[in-house]
């Protein structure tokens, strides 16, 4: 379908370029490695709470989407960087260039699946810290928001997505484009896409995170299974990549 749409640009009107970028953006947000990327972060924000079983229900949503949007805010962050370059500053960027982040897109969810195994407990742990007040040493405990510590991490892999095989679909899709007004117009439109599709898939992800907190042996079961579905993913991402003979700038076949 994204193919389809993307063939369609050159010819299209400019209101079918917007609502071609927004659907583009949705649906790209549904992408395998996306979705359990986000995952493991869901994985990580479930507290434990006394709040009843709806309002947990609406807690748990609200959580999931900023984590979501925050993916998609990173994502998009990247486009528009890379977008500039080529199209702004008339910089050349290699395919090469888009199959190496693509890889350390695989290592990174790899990362991120074997440290979803290692987050053991139910999080809302109190974290110590010290200081001092008139020559006497205070010691302060709270609890940290786990959507605030880990919001900056959501960013952070929705920006090296966007720098990975997205950033070459968005290339390919603005590279049939004819103006910088309507190149911008797609960029924006497409990264308001990809925020709403994953603050809906995040949403739907931190559902069932949210109610494991009346059983730990779920949200165990939950991450680790979150967690495998990372690894297997960043593997096969990695063993494509390097079986399809084209590695860091290296033709691995003629080696």
């Amino acid at each position: 379908m994204i193919e389809e749409l993307i063939k369609q640009l050159p010819t299209a009107t400019p209101f079918f370029v917007l609502v071609a970028g927004f659907v583009i953006g949705l649906f790209h947000a549904f992408e395998p490695d996306h979705v359990v990327a986000v995952a493991t972060q869901n994985s990580k924000s479930t507290q434990k709470s006394s709040l009843s079983f709806f309002k947990q229900i609406r807690s748990g949503a609200i959580k999931s989407s900023i984590l979501g949007a925050l993916w998609g805010a990173g994502h998009t962050s990247s486009l528009v960087i890379v977008s500039l370059l080529i199209f702004v500053f008339s910089m050349n960027i290699p395919n090469e260039m888009f199959s190496n982040f693509e890889f350390g897109v695989g290592v990174m969810l790899v990362i991120l699946g074997v440290f979803t195994y290692l987050n053991r407990r139910l999080v809302g742990e109190k974290h110590i810290h010290t200081h001092t007040h008139d020559d006497v040493i205070h010691t302060h405990s709270h609890t940290h928001d786990k959507v605030h510590s880990h919001g900056h991490k959501s960013y952070i892999i929705g920006c090296i997505h966007g720098l990975a095989g997205s950033g070459s679909l968005v290339v390919l899709a603005l590279s049939t484009l004819h103006d910088l007004q309507t190149i911008l117009s797609f960029i924006l439109v497409f990264g308001i896409g990809s925020i709403v599709g994953m603050m809906l898939v995040s949403s739907a992800i931190g559902l069932p995170f949210s109610l494991s907190i009346y059983s730990e042996r779920i949200n165990k079961i939950l991450r680790y299974l979150v967690g495998s579905i990372s690894i297997i993913i960043g593997i096969d991402i990695l063993y494509n990549i390097v079986m399809s003979g084209s590695f860091f700038g290296l033709n691995i076949t003629s080696i």
